[in-house]
């Protein structure tokens, strides 16, 4: 061992302060531990009181105590739920100068906007481009955004594109040659096919979106649209693949409910097959009539989604945990709120490595404070469902990074920490 004694007194202080603060960083392995929180993890079944340690943008420990001395940056978040960070396949967030296909203007909005506060890390843009039009989503909506942007390509070449739902019914439109080169040059990105607001009394549409899906091994996303010329049952029942995502299945008049309220027993067995319902709240599209009597019989959604929008996120739908929420007022367990969340949307979208917290995972992180009192919820017919909880985004973390912090847990009192103010 070195002695520190045959140093001269000047060095034998710097040679000390050098070794404590080599110590200390040594100490201090993670670059952040959230502790004290209830984590909830479908996937990997945890439902307990746990600490989680965040080293180099991944979880690196999740136990029972983490040392806040362990961290360069400890955050106590007693009393609040840590849950993989919010999965939401279902967006429209290429936002520019276009129209767009629910009428004059843009009404994508701006992603991180509405989901770094929302506890939502990572979205899917479900089918507002097409293969004319994707280059230019990804280079300046996906490749700029903080939150994590996938994307299901429409299968009409032009999109969302123009007002009163025009480009969606030109069947001319959809070269799925086209649209396969596409999709193989963005595979990291494109994580199914979307079609939508088909208005015709057949199903053009969806079968060649199907057809793209079996050529590029990719779902399906339906947005079913129009109930009164084709059958909805004949659409689950026979052209959908397992894997495939019905979206919007609160949306009426969809004929899911046999006449004394129960599950019609074609969803039972599609979903026996392996299709996937999604619920894809909207401007239009969630409505308690459906919603209700599927959830009290145990027909739960796969996934809970927003299909955000500009009006959706000024209507009653406003963000994900809001939607989350009024399931949580029907009367889905929070464990299964969440698995529908995260892991489930993650799985659907081909992604199983998200919606999840796992030693070596990306540190996507969702904090929750749920309170209690008195809540309102309603649905697009002026429908209202009274629940006595309500899901809050308290902390969002990105890749390690705490991206939004509402209360301002990790910041110290201004007075107290010697912290260095600027003009500007």
């Amino acid at each position: 061992m070195f002695d520190f004694d045959i140093l001269p007194p000047m060095l034998r202080i710097l040679a000390a302060t050098f070794l404590v603060c080599a110590l200390a960083a040594h100490a201090q392995q993670y670059d952040l531990v959230l502790r004290n929180g209830h984590v909830i993890d479908p996937r990997n079944n945890v439902d307990a009181q746990r600490d989680v340690a965040i080293r180099d943008g991944k979880i690196a420990a999740i136990e029972a105590s983490i040392p806040a001395s362990a961290a360069k940056k400890s955050v106590d978040i007693t009393g609040l739920y840590l849950t993989p960070g919010l999965v939401d396949i279902h967006e429209h967030v290429f936002i520019g100068l276009r129209h767009n296909a629910w009428g004059n203007g843009d009404l994508s909005v701006q992603a991180d906007v509405m989901a770094v506060p929302n506890g939502v890390t990572t979205i899917a843009d479900a089918g507002s481009s097409g293969w004319r039009d994707f280059a230019e989503f990804r280079h300046r909506v996906i490749e700029t955004s903080k939150t994590r942007i996938f994307a299901f390509i429409n299968i009409v070449g032009a999109g969302m594109a123009n007002a009163d739902d025009a480009a969606e019914q030109n069947e001319h439109d959809m070269d799925i040659d086209e649209l396969s080169k596409v999709i193989q040059q963005n595979r990291d990105i494109v994580v199914g096919i979307k079609t939508a607001h088909w208005q015709q009394p057949n199903f053009i549409s969806v079968k060649t979106a199907i057809e793209a899906g079996n050529r590029n091994h990719l779902p399906v996303m339906v947005d079913f649209g129009w109930f009164d010329n084709k059958s909805y049952q004949q659409m689950i029942s026979t052209l959908l693949r397992p894997g495939d995502i019905s979206t919007h299945v609160f949306r009426m008049p969809a004929p899911l409910l046999t006449p004394d309220g129960k599950p019609a027993p074609y969803m039972l067995e599609a979903r026996k097959r392996g299709i996937k319902f999604d619920v894809g709240h909207g401007g239009g599209s969630f409505n308690f009539a459906l919603a209700e009597p599927l959830v009290r019989n145990g027909f739960f959604p796969d996934s809970i989604s927003t299909d955000l929008h500009i009006s959706s996120a000024t209507g009653v739908m406003l963000n994900m945990p809001n939607v989350m929420s009024k399931l949580l007022a029907l009367g889905i367990p929070l464990p299964e709120i969440i698995r529908e969340s995260t892991t489930n949307p993650a799985t659907e979208i081909g992604h199983p490595e998200l919606g999840q917290i796992s030693v070596g995972s990306t540190a996507d992180i969702a904090v929750l404070r749920i309170d209690h009192g008195h809540f309102g919820y309603a649905d697009l017919a002026g429908g209202k469902v009274d629940g006595t909880e309500r899901i809050v985004p308290e902390m969002t973390v990105r890749a390690g990074q705490i991206v939004f912090d509402l209360n301002a847990r990790t910041a110290v009192p201004w007075r107290e920490g010697h912290l260095k103010y600027a003009a500007h």
